[in-house]
């Protein structure tokens, strides 16, 4: 009987998620504090260009450090209509709609409405 071989666990990965949840959660609180200055869709489109900005030193640091770019799946023509779908719905109508709704909600509904889903998942 072979034993399968069990792979490391990764605590970077942990770290890296962890990092993630922090910066949302800090997002949230400093966008409904300048909200009444800023409109929704400023709002929503200079939270996308810190998160475009980050990810972009991000790769460019892991491509300096080793040196090459990790190989990725190829898009395919099967896959335009469902990443246009993602672009969409999840990068321009998703956040504008967070900002507009964060603007028009006092911060303790806010605070609860992010939350109700990992408490209902808690229970």
């Amino acid at each position: 009987m072979n034993k399968t071989n069990k792979t490391a666990f990764n605590w970077k990965g942990v770290g890296n998620v962890l990092l993630a949840a922090v910066l949302f959660g800090a997002s949230t609180p400093l966008a409904k504090a300048v909200s009444p200055h800023i409109e929704a869709v400023l709002m929503a489109g200079l939270l996308y260009l810190g998160s475009g900005l980050g990810l972009a030193a991000y790769a460019w640091l892991r491509r300096k450090r080793r040196g090459t770019d990790p190989a990725e799946a190829a898009l395919t023509r099967r896959d335009i209509p469902w990443l246009a779908a993602a672009i969409v719905a999840g990068g321009m109508v998703g956040p504008v709609l967070l900002m507009w709704g964060l603007a028009r909600t006092p911060a303790s509904t806010a605070s609860l409405l992010l939350n109700s889903r990992d408490w209902q998942r808690a229970r």
